[in-house]
This record gives structure tokens, sequence and C-alpha cells, in this order.
């Protein structure tokens, strides 16, 4: 037997704890890896509470990513003890995820661990600092460089923006950081912001158009949030949407796509293809400052990982989470 956080729902009671699983259960796959990490996301957390349908299909072990080394494989591209990371393919949601010791995957959804990364590294940054990393990619490729001019990150004290943050500023960029809590103001300048943006000033209905302000920006929110953030970028600016903490909803008008040539870019962790994900994790090992790391994580059990999930839909949980799964 080994532990894991089992989500199940039976007779419309939709339950979620730590309790032994038989190592039979697994899921099919080619590659068994003991896991040594997982972290708490935003999305793990919507799955434990059954506050959003995230799960797909019930029994189910969340955990959208985790990090450790292979067990067993018939996969010719992992042997055992080789250490691996997962992020996204649908694990936690259609197919048993990393907040577990064991994890039994398609070998294909693995990659090998980064250097200089420990496998405790690797969770600090998580599917949260690879989406990130993905964002910074995307306004990149579309011409966005520190001399552009100012970029905004929104939800900046969550775990894709802390990390957002930190990335760009070690770049170069002047960064504005958008948060709701404004506790958070000196974190987020320790990471780098220059500037700390109130959420409220972004919340609510805005104008088709307002002050142009900012050259690229990296949206974890979705809703008025990410419309109003459209509506302030400057000329041909680029705007990288990857979250929808805010709401699912996009009340904008055409307006900065067509008078401004703005540039609103979706970015998917969970499918990017295997060279975009290697390419992400090698930028993460250049332009990811490890110092910072330790600013942004914080280290919990396993067994914490029920009690905390609604913390974290709260907005109470700053940065990243990472789960000690220590099988």
């Amino acid at each position: 037997m080994f532990q894991g956080i089992w989500i199940d729902k039976q007779d419309g009671r939709y339950t979620a704890d730590l309790r032994g699983i038989n190592p039979e259960q697994l899921p099919e796959g080619d590659v068994t890896v003991r896991v040594a990490y997982s972290t708490l996301n935003y999305k793990d957390a919507l799955a434990i509470t059954g506050a959003s349908p995230v799960v797909r299909q019930f029994p189910m072990v969340p955990g959208i990513d985790f990090a450790g080394v292979v067990e067993t494989s018939s996969h010719p591209a992992c042997k055992p003890g080789d250490s691996v990371v997962l992020n996204g393919w649908g694990v936690g949601e259609k197919h048993w995820g990393g907040l577990a010791e064991r994890a039994r995957v398609n070998g294909d959804w693995l990659v090998p661990l980064q250097a200089p990364f420990s496998l405790k590294q690797a969770m600090g940054i998580g599917t949260a600092g690879y989406t990130a990393m993905l964002c910074v990619m995307a306004l990149e490729r579309r011409g966005v460089t520190p001399a552009s001019g100012p970029v905004v990150v929104t939800g900046a004290a969550g775990g894709v923006g802390s990390v957002a943050v930190a990335v760009l500023a070690k770049l170069g960029y002047e960064v504005s950081a958008v948060t709701g809590r404004a506790e958070q103001a000196d974190y987020l300048k320790g990471l780098g912001a220059q500037h700390i943006v109130e959420r409220a000033s972004l919340s609510a209905p805005g104008k088709p158009l307002a002050r142009e302000q900012w050259a690229g920006a990296i949206d974890v929110a979705g809703g008025h949030v990410l419309a109003n953030v459209c509506a302030a970028m400057r000329y041909r600016g680029t705007v990288a949407a990857c979250g929808l903490a805010s709401g699912m909803d996009f009340p904008a008008t055409v307006a900065p796509f067509i008078l401004r040539g703005v540039t609103l870019v979706g970015v998917d962790s969970v499918m990017a293809p295997r060279a975009e994900r290697l390419e992400a994790w090698r930028r993460l090992a250049s332009d990811l400052d490890l110092s910072k790391l330790d600013v942004v994580t914080q280290e919990v059990a396993l067994a914490d990982v029920p009690a905390l999930a609604p913390e974290m839909l709260a907005g109470k949980v700053r940065g990243r989470v990472i789960v000690a799964v220590r099988a």
C-alpha cells in the first residue's frame, strides 16, 4: 500500500482525503514513478474541494504535476533510476496525478529533470512556473523586449504570477505587479516588481480603451481584469492569457485589437508540445534566479493538502506550495 489523496463521488457525496491505495489500483501506463514531490495548484484546489468540475472520472488522485524517480519502465526513453518531471497532460483530471507516493503514466508525458534543479526545486517551479515561462516565451515570440516598455503581471502574488515577476525582472523588464493583497507589496518588490497595481483598479467594468500603459502582459485572471488590461495596452502590445482566477468571461470590445493592433495570445500548458516544454525548462534554468525560489515557495506534507485547498481558493495562499510526498 502507498499513501495518496483520494477523491471520490458516490451517491452525490464528494470526498477528498488521504488514504492507503493498493498498487494494483494504479491506472494504465508504461512508466511507474516513485513520487518525491508534487504541488498544490489552483486547479488541484478546485478538484479537491469540488468547487469546479475539474475531475472527469472517479475515483481520482489529484495533482497536475510531480517530480520523482522512475521505478519501473517499458518506455524506451525512461529507465529505472531516471529523475523525471511531469506537468499537465490531464493528470489529476482524467488520469491519476502526483499527490500520491506512486504514479503510473505514459512515458511520453515525462521530461528529464533539468540541471541544475533538484526534484524539490523542480516542484518549487512546478506547472505554475513552467506556465509562467511559456507566457514569457509567448511575449518574446511577438517581439516584446525590455526596450518595448513596461509589462504587467496580474495575480502576481500567486504561483504563476510570482515566477513570472521574478523571470521578467531578471530579464530586465520594468514589471508592474497586480495584486488584491496590499500586504504582499514588499514580497513582490523583492521578486523584482517596480510598481504595485491595486487589483480593484482593474476589477470593475472599464472603457473600451484606456490610457496606454503596457507593452506586454501576463494574465492569470480573465474577466474584467483581462478586459481592462487589454484596453490599457500600448500600440501593438501583446497579452499572454493563461488563467481564469477572476472569471471565465471576457467582457471586452474589439477596440484594443483593431485600433491598437493588440494581440491576445492564449497559453496552454497542459497539452503543450514536448519541444516547448523542454525549451521552457531550459529557459527556467537560465532565467530564474534560484535565490528567489525559496522566497516564493512553502513546503507542506501530503496530509496537509485537503485542508489547504480551500485556503488557496480563498486567495489566502502566497506563491508556490510544494507537497513533500516523500515516497
